[in-house]
């Protein structure tokens, strides 16, 4: 096993390699010990908790990494930043999740902030002091952002924000929200203080990832100012799409962690699981199992990697990243489910985590669009014509 990596990792830099050595270290030795401590407490950390949790990730650039150095970032290129996430969520997938809603927002305020929103919300989510929820998915709005029910109302210089939001990541914890909304018959993006604005959170209980936290927030005349208005008025579809084109790769690289973790845990089983004389490894269908999972972990993997490359080159790529989301999620749940398989009885026990890596794995497919909105995103691409 430990050749197979080595040789899919010989494409990085020496710098890259290095990072990733590094931060494997840190992430085994003090996020793993973490991971299994929320996943037997089936709820994710408190709000301090988890802002030093970010500033620990922080050290290698995971919050921070999508902005320029010159602009208060570490600016790190999406490829190395994607090689640390892919890790991160193989060793803990919960907290990549909050760390890539994190991170977005950072990227989001940066791109679309003005001084004086970068000072009151950039600087204290680069020193983890402050935590961003992104609100986009409604009770009956999920991936069709046209459709937003949330509104917006001025009265006069302030800005009274209504509305149910579903599916937050980050929700309990936040600090403030980033709110995609009606205002002024056009959506936009308005920023809500928790304290000042008043929204409420309730915490959804998921079959995984039961450490990440997933919200509905209640926003009843939430109190903000035309000042929070985040990019353009009215631009709130555009920017929303465009966050997703970027998110969409992270979703998928989040899957290969989990699908790489449960391809070590099937290796290491068939090594030492003995049947009918050998190790199971030595029989002919648990190989073709360990040979599908490998194979699909790759290509999964590399296109997330071309994803990410063109991101940095600046193009448009929605086709690319669809594809990569929509391959990735369903890939790790094949995986995960073969993992299951090649462990037998034992896999489907808490005391093997295979179990949890399903579970985690079968999350995935969902969020940021689901693996048939990224079809249909493709399809209108390849065809020019829009099937929703």
């Amino acid at each position: 096993m430990e050749n197979v990596i080595a040789a899919a990792q010989a494409i990085y830099t020496d710098e890259q390699r290095m990072l990733l050595e590094n931060f494997r270290k840190m992430a085994e030795a003090e996020f793993a010990p973490l991971a299994e401590k929320y996943e037997n407490l089936g709820h994710p950390p408190d709000a301090k908790t988890l802002k030093s949790l970010f500033a620990k990730v922080e050290e290698f650039g995971l919050i921070s990494g999508l902005i320029p150095e010159e602009e208060g970032g570490a600016g790190i290129d999406r490829m190395t930043y994607g090689i640390l996430y892919e890790e991160l969520a193989r060793i803990w997938a919960d907290l990549a999740i909050a760390v890539l809603i994190q991170g977005h927002a950072v990227f989001a305020v940066n791109l679309l902030g003005n001084v004086a929103q970068k000072e009151a919300y950039l600087k204290p989510l680069l020193r983890s002091e402050r935590i961003c929820a992104t609100c986009i998915s409604e009770p009956e709005v999920g991936s069709n952002v046209r459709e937003v029910k949330t509104r917006a109302d001025r009265e006069g210089d302030k800005i009274f924000v209504t509305g149910q939001k579903l599916w937050i990541s980050n929700g309990a914890q936040s600090d403030f929200a980033i709110v995609v909304c009606n205002l002024d018959d056009g959506i936009s993006m308005v920023i809500v203080d928790r304290e000042a604005g008043n929204y409420e959170s309730r915490e959804l209980r998921k079959m995984g990832l039961v450490g990440a936290s997933t919200c509905e927030l209640f926003f009843d005349r939430a109190e903000t100012t035309a000042e929070h208005v985040l990019g353009n008025a009215g631009g709130g579809l555009f920017q929303t799409l465009k966050l997703f084109e970027s998110a969409r790769v992270f979703v998928g690289l989040t899957s290969i962690g989990i699908g790489q973790a449960a391809l070590e845990c099937a290796v290491k089983y068939a090594q030492e699981r003995e049947q009918h004389g050998k190790p199971i490894g030595g029989h002919q269908l648990i190989q073709g199992y360990l040979a599908d999972m490998a194979t699909h972990l790759d290509a999964a993997r590399l296109l997330c990697q071309r994803g990410l490359q063109l991101l940095d080159l600046g193009v448009r790529c929605d086709t690319q990243t669809s594809m990569a989301k929509w391959y990735a999620t369903e890939m790790a749940v094949e995986i995960a489910g073969k993992a299951v398989q090649i462990h037998g009885g034992n896999g489907i026990t808490k005391e093997f985590d295979v179990e949890r890596h399903f579970r985690n794995a079968k999350v995935m497919p969902i969020p940021d669009g689901t693996t048939e909105i990224q079809k249909l995103v493709i399809g209108r691409n390849l065809t020019g014509l829009n099937a929703f």
